[in-house]
C-alpha cells in the first residue's frame, strides 16, 4: 500500500513538472490550503459549540454559578490528559508556534500539529477558558499547508507563502472578511507585498469564505451594522479613544508577558494546571462574562444592551446608575486580560485575538459612556461607534497589525463610513504600544532572541539562514605544546588553510589561534624547530563565535567589527570549527535569492 502511494505521488510530481509551472502549482496549492483552512475553522467552532451545548442542560441552568468554578478546570484538566495521552507532544500557542516554524524550522511544522489545536482548543474554550479559537484555527489551518507542501516537494519561500494562505484562508472563513485576512497574512507573517504573493493569498482567502458559507450560510460572527454616521467634529473624541487604546494595549502586553513568565518559573504541569485552574475558575465564577471567547458580550454592547450581561454580578449593583455601569464595563477590560493569561499559563491552548476584541469593544464603551456622562459636551458621540473603533484600536496596539484592524472592522460592519475614525485610533494606539513594547504579544519571545521573520529583507534572510550548514571543520588543530617543528610537518604540511586552532589537549579547549603569516619567518629555520613552541606564537582571534548564544545576525556584526575573515566557533567552551566571511557571504547570497523569488 505504501509503495502504492509513493508511486502515485511519484508520478504525480513527474507529471507536475511536466506540464505545470511552479507558479502556476502555488495557485492550485493556495486554493486547496484556503479550503482545508475553512474545514478546519469550521470543524472547531462546531466542536467548540457541541461542547458548550453539552453543558447548557438543566443542572447547569438552575446552579449555573457553581458550575462557573468548576466547568475550567475540568476542561484544563481534559486538555492536559489529551496532550499527555493523545497527543503526546507539546501543543503550542497557535500564531506563536507559526512564526516560530516560519523563521526556525524552515516553513516545517510536525503532523501532530495539524490536529493538535483541534483536539484541545474547543475543550479549553468550550468548558469556559478566556481564550479565542483564531489562533488555533490559524494554527490548524498552517500545518495542513505545511504537510500538503513537503508532501509535494515545495521550496521553503513556496511553504512560508502557503503557512501566510493559510492564515488568510482561517480568519477569511471565521469572521468573513477576505481583505482583512489577506492584510493580516502580509502583517503578523511578514510577506513581501508582490504580485507573485498577493494571487495565492486572494486565492486562498476566497476559498475559505466560500466554504464558510457552505457551512454557516449568511451567519457572521459578528453581525453588525453601523446606525450612526461619522462626523468631522468627533475627530477629537477618537484621537482620545486612540491614547486610551494604546496605554490599554501597552496594560494587555505588560500583564500577559508577566502572568507568562510567572507560570514559566512553574516546574511541572500539575501545579500550573492547579493554580492556574483554581484561579480562571475563581475569576469565571464572580465575573461571568469572563466565561469563554465573549463574542456575545461584544454583540449585546454594539447593540446598546450591556444589561443582559452585568445583571448577574456578584455585588448585585444597580444598573439604573450608568456609573455603576461603566465601573464594571471597566472591571472586564481590567481582568479580562488576567483570565486569558491564566488560561494559558494554565495549559490551555487558545489564541487572543477574541480577547483583544473583547477588551477592545468594552474599553471603546467605557470611553463614549464617559465623554457622554460628564457634561461637558453638547452632543452625545455614538457609544456603538466608539465599540466598534475601540475593537479596532486595541488589535492594532495589541498585535501590532493596524491594517487587519482598519479592515477588519469596516468589512464587519458592511461599509467604509467609519474608516477615518478607525486610521486615528489605530494610528495613535499602534504607535504608542511600538515604542514602548518593539513587538507585538505574538512574536514577543521571537522578537527577544532575535529570531523573528520581518518585513527588513536583510534582516529575514539572515534569520532564515542556517549557522551549522555555514561551519567549516577541516582545520588541522594543534596544542599549545606542539613544537615549531611538528607544527611544520604535522599541520602546515597536511593543511590547505592558513590558519590553525590551538586546543587544550584534554578538554579540547580553544586556547588560541597561529596564522600562517605568525610562523612564515621562521618555519623554514630548523635551529628552532626544537626550541620554539605554539604557546610562543599563538594568540587570540579577533572574535570569537558563540554557537549557542550568536545569532545570524551577532556573527554577521563581528565579522563587520573584527575585520577578520575567519573566526572560530565554540560551543560550551569548545572548539567546533570556523566560520569563514567568504562563504557566510555566499550563502547569504543563494539564501536572498530564494527568499526573493
Amino acid at each position: 500500500m505504501a509503495i502504492l502511494k509513493k508511486s502515485w505521488l511519484t508520478n504525480f510530481l513527474v507529471w507536475r513538472a511536466k506540464h505545470i509551472t511552479e507558479r502556476q502549482f502555488i495557485y492550485i496549492l493556495s486554493v486547496l490550503v484556503g479550503f482545508t483552512s475553512g474545514i478546519g475553522a469550521v470543524i472547531l467552532k462546531n466542536l467548540t459549540h457541541f461542547y458548550q451545548h453539552l453543558l447548557e442542560g438543566n443542572l447547569v441552568r438552575y446552579y449555573h454559578h457553581a458550575f462557573y468554578f468548576v466547568f475550567p478546570i475540568i476542561g484544563l484538566v481534559l486538555v492536559y490528559l489529551v496532550i499527555k495521552y493523545v497527543i503526546r507532544n507539546k501543543v503550542s500557542h497557535g500564531i506563536p508556534s507559526t512564526l516560530y516554524a516560519i523563521s526556525k524550522r524552515k516553513g516545517i511544522m510536525r503532523r501532530y500539529q495539524m490536529l493538535g489545536s483541534i483536539l484541545t482548543a474547543p475543550l479549553t474554550v468550550g468548558f469556559g477558558g478566556s481564550v479565542g479559537l483564531e489562533g488555533p484555527s490559524v494554527a490548524t489551518g498552517a500545518a495542513i499547508s505545511s504537510n500538503i507542501s513537503r508532501m509535494f516537494h515545495m521550496n521553503q519561500s513556496a511553504r512560508n507563502l502557503l503557512i501566510g494562505c493559510a492564515a488568510a484562508g482561517a480568519l477569511s472563513s471565521i469572521f468573513k472578511a477576505p481583505i482583512a485576512a489577506i492584510i493580516f497574512a502580509i502583517e503578523v507573517f511578514s510577506l513581501d507585498l508582490t504580485i507573485a504573493s498577493m494571487l495565492p493569498l486572494l486565492l486562498a482567502s476566497i476559498s475559505a469564505i466560500i466554504t464558510s458559507y457552505f457551512f454557516f450560510g449568511d451567519d457572521v460572527l459578528l453581525p453588525f451594522k453601523i446606525e450612526d454616521s461619522f462626523k468631522i467634529s468627533d475627530v477629537p473624541f477618537f484621537v482620545i479613544l486612540g491614547l486610551v487604546a494604546g496605554i490599554t494595549s501597552i496594560y494587555f502586553t505588560e500583564v500577559y508577558d508577566r502572568v507568562q513568565k510567572f507560570f514559566d518559573k512553574m516546574g511541572s504541569p500539575i501545579k500550573r494546571l492547579l493554580i492556574g485552574g483554581v484561579s480562571i475558575g475563581v475569576l469565571v465564577f464572580f465575573i461571568p462574562p469572563l466565561f469563554g471567547e465573549g463574542f456575545d458580550v461584544i454583540n449585546n454592547l454594539v447593540k446598546g444592551n450591556p444589561d443582559k450581561f452585568l445583571q448577574n454580578n456578584i455585588f448585585n449593583l444597580d444598573l439604573s446608575n450608568i456609573w455603576t455601569v461603566i465601573l464594571l464595563l471597566a472591571g472586564l477590560v481590567v481582568f479580562k486580560i488576567f483570565a486569558t493569561s491564566i488560561t494559558f499559563g494554565a495549559g490551555g491552548v487558545g489564541g487572543i485575538f477574541a480577547p483583544t476584541l473583547f477588551m477592545g469593544s468594552l474599553m471603546g464603551n467605557c470611553v463614549a459612556k464617559i465623554l457622554n456622562n460628564i457634561e461637558i459636551l453638547s452632543t452625545r458621540i455614538s457609544e456603538s461607534n466608539f465599540t466598534l473603533v475601540g475593537m479596532a484600536g486595541l488589535m492594532a496596539g495589541v498585535l501590532h497589525a493596524p491594517l487587519t484592524a482598519i479592515f477588519l472592522i469596516a468589512e464587519v460592519t458592511g461599509g467604509y463610513e467609519l474608516f477615518i475614525p478607525l486610521m486615528i485610533t489605530s494610528a495613535i494606539s499602534f504607535s504608542i504600544t511600538k515604542y514602548v513594547h518593539p513587538h507585538s504579544v505574538y512574536n514577543m519571545e521571537l522578537g527577544r532572541k532575535g529570531e523573528l521573520i520581518t518585513h527588513d529583507k536583510d534582516h529575514a534572510v539572515l534569520t532564515l539562514m542556517d549557522i551549522d550548514k555555514v561551519i567549516e571543520k577541516n582545520f588541522v588543530a594543534i596544542h599549545p605544546e606542539m613544537t615549531l617543528g611538528d607544527i611544520v610537518n604535522k599541520a602546515v604540511v597536511k593543511s590547505n588553510r592558513n590558519i590553525f586552532p590551538v586546543l587544550d589537549k584534554k578538554d579540547k579547549r580553544l586556547m588560541g589561534i597561529i596564522l600562517l603569516d605568525d610562523i612564515r619567518s621562521v618555519m623554514f629555520n630548523q635551529s628552532l624547530y626544537d626550541k620554539v613552541i605554539a604557546n610562543d606564537v599563538m594568540h587570540n582571534p579577533p572574535d570569537v563565535i558563540e554557537l549557542e548564544k550568536d545569532k545570524m545576525t551577532d556573527i554577521m556584526d563581528k565579522f563587520q567589527s573584527s575585520g577578520a575573515w575567519n573566526l572560530p566557533v565554540i560551543k560550551n567552551g569548545k572548539y567546533v570549527g570556523f566560520i569563514t566571511k567568504s562563504k557566510l557571504l555566499t550563502a547569504y547570497r543563494r539564501k536572498l535569492i530564494n527568499f526573493t523569488k
